[in-house]
């Protein structure tokens, strides 16, 4: 943040994450250029970065943007909480992709990923185009038609699953026309958290949105509601019916964080209920929901010091529970549920060190490792350095959520995705 003239011109910075669409593999030499949103108007765009190039893990990271007031983000009925700007994202050989409308908030990190597609001789556009929406705190959108919080179903699954994979249909349920995408679980989350709060949020607040986020979507997911209506998705991006969801919007560093270490968890109500809640909230200024969270609301409890399952709490009831679980699609192996820190040893540690080596194939700056079961220096620096590519607290430690980040990018680089819904 900086200041001049009486007046605090607070700072955003964006990091922007370029991969190939078919090999998930990094993309070096991409260009990219920044420009600020035209003023109503004008047709002409203001450049703020030009021919920025990505590096070898196909990152160009924190580059430092203007943004609006803190202010606006802490209190509801303020100007836009968050800048907007244009990237244009080139390289020979692939199609170029221009998102219009990546929001920056202030004092906190954005992060824009991206997939390009090679041009082909069934290449059909040169530039793809995707205008990004606003966050349903600022922007006007359809308030959420209330549904009971668990649904009747003709039969219980065993378990509680997190899916690889959420189909997300990006328009009504009723419309043909609108285009199914399938997003990986955790993308899912931090797009939609991305899309309904603020990053700058309290910490205890961020993590109460994101299990109410995921209780609703795991729910979704459980009951196979939309698959039960003849529909062949798992739930849809308009608020009326579920969350916000923002094709290829950028997500921020405080949200990620926060999803990484918390996917798996959802709300019982009562404690010990096999389905998870369909956690519903509202925003609390635009609309009012009795009996759910309000969004605005929970912020202010964090406001307060309330930790998130006091948030929680307060919103659904005393008497709901969270449950985490260890069903997770899409991965090699299952956290050992300790931590691997430096000397630890065992099968979880070769686990490890193999799917570390097989990145290494995709990201030349993660140095390779021997695969002997021993935790060893080599090893946490290997480690923190993937921590540090992918945005990550850089402990050097592997935790619940660096198992789980190690295995999505070892899935992706090597394919062996299952794609099991």
């Amino acid at each position: 943040m900086d200041y001049l003239g009486g007046i605090f011109l607070y700072k955003g910075l964006l990091t922007i994450k370029v991969t190939d669409e078919i090999t998930n593999f990094p993309i070096e030499g991409v260009s990219i250029n920044i420009c600020a949103i035209p003023k109503e108007g004008s047709t002409k765009s203001k450049y703020i970065y030009k021919n920025l190039i990505t590096n070898s893990s196909g990152m160009i990271k924190k580059i430092s943007l203007d943004a609006p007031n803190f202010i606006y983000s802490q209190v509801p009925n303020s100007p836009r909480a968050y800048s907007t700007y244009i990237l244009t994202i080139s390289k020979e050989g692939y199609q170029t992709v221009v998102i219009q409308g990546v929001q920056i908030l202030p004092l906190v990190e954005a992060i824009q990923n991206i997939s390009l597609s090679k041009i082909s001789a069934f290449t059909t556009k040169t530039k793809k185009i995707y205008k990004i929406s606003d966050n349903v705190l600022y922007g006007n959108f359809q308030p959420k038609i209330l549904e009971d919080d668990l649904k009747p179903i003709p039969f219980v699954l065993s378990n509680v699953v997190v899916p690889e994979y959420i189909i997300v249909h990006d328009g009504m349920p009723s419309d043909k026309n609108a285009p199914n995408y399938w997003i990986p679980f955790r993308d899912y989350i931090k797009n939609v958290a991305s899309s309904e709060i603020y990053a700058t949020w309290p910490t205890e607040t961020i993590y109460a949105n994101v299990v109410a986020i995921v209780s609703f979507t795991l729910n979704r997911v459980y009951t196979e509601w939309y698959r039960n209506m003849g529909y062949d998705f798992t739930i849809t991006s308009t608020t009326a019916y579920d969350h916000k969801f923002i094709y290829n919007r950028n997500i921020f560093d405080t949200i990620s964080i926060v999803v990484d270490n918390i996917f798996n968890v959802y709300i019982q109500r009562p404690k010990g209920n096999p389905q998870p809640l369909l956690a519903q909230y509202c925003d609390g200024i635009q609309t009012q929901c009795p009996g759910k969270m309000t969004q605005w609301g929970s912020k202010y409890l964090g406001d307060q010091g309330y930790k998130f399952d006091e948030i929680l709490r307060y919103y659904y009831g005393q008497d709901i529970g969270l449950q985490g679980t260890d069903m997770i699609k899409g991965v090699p192996s299952s956290f050992p549920g300790y931590t691997l820190t430096l000397w630890s040893t065992g099968e979880p540690v070769r686990t490890i060190q193999n799917q570390l080596n097989a990145i290494a194939n995709a990201y030349p700056a993660l140095p390779k490792v021997d695969v002997d079961g021993i935790y060893g220096p080599k090893t946490q620096e290997s480690v923190r350095k993937f921590q540090e590519i992918f945005r990550m607290n850089q402990s050097g430690n592997v935790d619940f959520a660096t198992w789980y980040a190690i295995s999505k990018i070892y899935v992706a680089v090597t394919k062996i995705a299952e794609f099991e819904i």
